[in-house]
Order: C-alpha cells, then sequence, then structure tokens
C-alpha cells in the first residue's frame, strides 16, 4: 500500500532511566491527541538497563534481590505483554492519532502495517528478515514472564528466531507502539532477573529463550552501532511509509507532562507494583 505522503516528527533521545522512557512515551501521546505535536517516531535507549513489565504482569515475578545486586532498573509498561530486559538495544516507539492512515484499524492490521517498516529496517541492515503468522497451537507454551520466549500471532524473525518484541497500547488518545530491537549480548540475562519456582524451571527457560530469539550480533556476527540502527530505522520508515521525518524534540509542556508522569506514575510503587 502506498500512503500519501505525510510529516511525523522524528525524536532521538540518549539513554534514559525507565521511568522517564516511559513517561515521555505517554506524554507525546498525549501531545499528539491534542494536535499540539506531530505523530511521532522515537528511536531511544536504556541506561541503566531496565527491566519493564508488561501492563498486567504479576510484580511478584521479580526477582528484587537480583534487580539490586546488577544495578538494573526497574519499570512497567503502558503497554501489555511480558518482561524485557532492556540492554545492548535499540527501542523504537511510534506514537499517532487513530486517523492517521498507517496505524488505522485494530491492533494487527496497524501492527502489520507498520511491521513492513520494520522488516525493511532490518534488511538495510543486512539481515533477512520473515514476518511470521503463530498458529494458536503454537501459543500453548506454559505460562513465564519473559517476552522474548513467547511466540506472538505475528512476529518478526530472521533464520526463525524472533528478533522484534513490540507492544502496542490504544487509547481514546491515539495509538503507541513501541518494541526491543536487540543489538547484542546475552539475552538470557534476564532470566536471573525473574522468578522461577525452582533453578531447573530457570535454567529450561534460559534454553527455551535461546531457542526462540536472537541479537542481530548472533545472527551476523557483529552489532552494528546503535547509531546505525536508527539511521536504518529512519530510512526504512521513510521509504516504506512514504514519510517525511522532521528532527524534533519534545516540546516544553511535553518535557513538563513526562517529569510528572515519571514522578507520579512511572517511578512510582504504586504503579510498578499495581499487580
Amino acid at each position: 500500500m502506498r500512503y500519501k505522503r505525510s510529516t511525523w516528527r522524528l525524536i532521538e533521545d540518549p539513554p534514559a532511566k525507565g521511568a522517564w522512557n516511559m513517561a515521555v512515551d505517554e506524554a507525546i501521546l498525549e501531545s499528539v491527541y491534542a494536535q499540539e505535536s506531530l505523530p511521532t517516531l522515537r528511536l531511544y535507549a536504556w541506561e541503566p538497563a531496565c527491566l519493564s513489565l508488561g501492563l498486567a504482569q504479576p510484580f511478584d515475578e521479580v526477582d528484587i534481590e537480583t534487580l539490586v545486586l546488577q544495578n538494573w532498573d526497574l519499570v512497567r509498561r503502558p503497554t501489555g505483554g511480558r518482561a524485557i530486559l532492556h540492554t545492548d538495544e535499540l527501542t523504537y516507539a511510534v506514537i499517532a492519532p487513530e486517523t492517521e492512515p498507517r496505524v488505522r484499524g485494530g491492533v494487527l492490521e496497524s501492527y502489520l502495517r507498520l511491521s513492513q517498516a520494520l522488516l525493511d529496517a532490518l534488511k538495510i541492515l543486512g539481515l533477512t528478515p520473515q514476518a511470521e503468522e503463530k498458529t494458536t497451537s503454537d501459543n500453548k507454551t506454559k505460562p513465564n514472564p519473559v517476552c522474548f520466549e513467547v511466540p506472538s500471532n505475528y512476529e518478526i524473525t530472521v533464520n526463525g528466531l524472533k528478533l522484534i518484541g513490540s507492544a502496542q497500547a490504544r487509547r481514546k488518545e491515539g495509538i503507541l507502539q513501541h518494541g526491543a530491537f536487540p543489538l547484542k549480548g546475552d539475552l538470557a540475562r534476564i532470566v536471573t532477573a525473574l522468578k522461577f519456582p525452582t533453578e531447573v524451571a530457570r535454567v529450561e527457560a534460559k534454553t527455551r529463550l535461546l531457542a526462540h530469539a536472537t541479537t542481530v550480533e548472533r545472527e551476523l556476527g557483529q552489532a552494528p552501532e546503535w547509531q546505525q540502527a536508527s539511521d536504518a530505522f529512519q530510512s526504512a520508515f521513510i521509504n516504506t511509509l512514504n514519510l517525511s521525518l522532521e528532527p524534533g524534540r519534545l516540546t516544553q509542556k511535553e518535557m513538563q507532562r513526562a517529569e510528572d508522569l515519571m514522578v507520579e506514575k512511572y517511578a512510582h510503587p504504586s504503579w510498578t507494583k499495581r499487580i
């Protein structure tokens, strides 16, 4: 499908704490809904490494002692899904009103449209990605807290291994879809930050994770720099979705709203421990 040319804002952010990253995504969503900001493609990273929980994921699945020992951060996302350890990755966020043709329709419909740009970004980096639709039988796995171990109904893979984990929040304000693109490192680090009934179960989870997911480094033998990955995402969104990306930054209003959301919501136990 070829879209009419449209202008979105591009924000490239330096690494930041998890609560700030989630607060910024929500602040932009509110601003876009109020028609005070353009639809936005935001590309960012995390510092320190951060375990993010899905919206409805139980807090008691987290091994707090390990987080403290590793100096890893913790946040709860406004989107669904399971836990992700954000480190050595590029994170993308698409924030747009529901009237934007590229995200119009249901969750799967809008995800399929955006996934065309994600696929092309991976191709630019030298990967050979596929968009795989999972059958219902594939989803009959044991409940577990790890995002990249859980097959989605539709996911982007390389050599049969999941490479981008995405989640979406749909509100009256519009649509927020963000996702993690692991560039390098050991994906199995996450199992040390989550609780399992036994150590055997932990080891099994690690084995399953590495059998289901991958990184760019694992597939290509080397990892791209973050900026190289960012440039690939920008090129793909421009060409595949027929966009003009206008480099920008948070408005003063967005900045203030993000600061409020960080303190009152994303860094507050009432949100993090809500379930």
